[in-house]
């Protein structure tokens, strides 16, 4: 399929591993160029190696300020702005009940989960709304649909983040800039393995998906062939999701 991604521009946050290192790859294999941000500036360097032409503007997308320089600068590097793709996330305290979460990692789950994509997205807007065809792709989870146990911040963050697209995709309506979700289940990436261990990917006794699969979809969904999706998006959780615990 012939994306028309040829030539066009992206920022990816979250870009130093993970989902947001294979979203930069996959944009700039098919011909984007990136600017890519995180605030951990070797890893970041080393994902901009990897992707032909890419800026990297390092940041901590929780700085208000920070994150305004690192778009103004790759705004003005890329010469405009395509496409916005933000995968910078953390998953907080994993097990815990709220008794246990202390305010702090509650807070720190939704600066950078939702605050993070909302300071980027403000300042990268005016640049979107100049653009044809802009679109702005937010990396969620399937946990804004359903839970697991101690998790829920992470899980209120990433709902908050769904409808945060939502939102914004009306607000955007009448500007040409489509606002997107992606919602994987559970990823292979370092973040995944930092909660769970190594060993549950060993032989799992659930279905994991790459990164670049989810890269894929985000790919896809931030490209002008999927015009017509806009205040949506993609739920990649192996159809869990749709199944009844009804036991019969």
């Amino acid at each position: 399929m012939e994306l028309q991604l040829q030539g066009r521009t992206a920022l990816v946050t979250g870009a130093a591993g993970g989902i947001g290192r294979a979203v930069a790859q996959a944009l700039a294999a098919e011909g984007v160029r990136v600017a890519v941000l995180d605030r951990s500036v070797q890893a970041l360097a080393e994902t901009a190696a990897l992707c032909p032409g890419a800026v990297a503007v390092p940041a901590d997308v929780t700085d208000e300020a920070a994150v305004r320089a690192a778009v103004d600068e790759a705004v003005a590097a890329l010469g405009g702005l395509h496409t916005v793709v933000c995968c910078a996330g953390v998953s907080g305290p994993v097990g815990s009940g709220i008794e246990q979460t202390s305010l702090a990692d509650w807070q720190r789950v939704f600066a950078v989960n939702v605050t993070g994509a909302f300071l980027v997205l403000r300042a990268a807007l005016p640049a979107l709304r100049r653009a044809r065809d802009a679109s702005v792709v937010l990396l969620a989870s399937d946990s804004a649909f359903v839970a697991s146990p101690g998790m829920a911040p992470y899980c209120a963050s990433k709902a908050a983040l769904v409808q945060f697209g939502r939102a914004l995709s009306v607000d955007l309506a009448d500007h040409d800039v489509r606002v997107v979700t992606v919602s994987p289940s559970i990823v292979d990436t370092p973040m995944s393995r930092g909660d769970l261990g190594d060993e549950a990917f060993a032989a799992p006794a659930f279905p994991v998906q790459s990164a670049a699969e989810v890269a894929a979809h985000v790919v896809y969904l931030a490209s002008p062939v999927a015009r017509a999706v806009n205040g949506a998006g993609i739920l990649s959780d192996f159809g869990f999701g749709a199944r009844s615990g009804f036991p019969a």
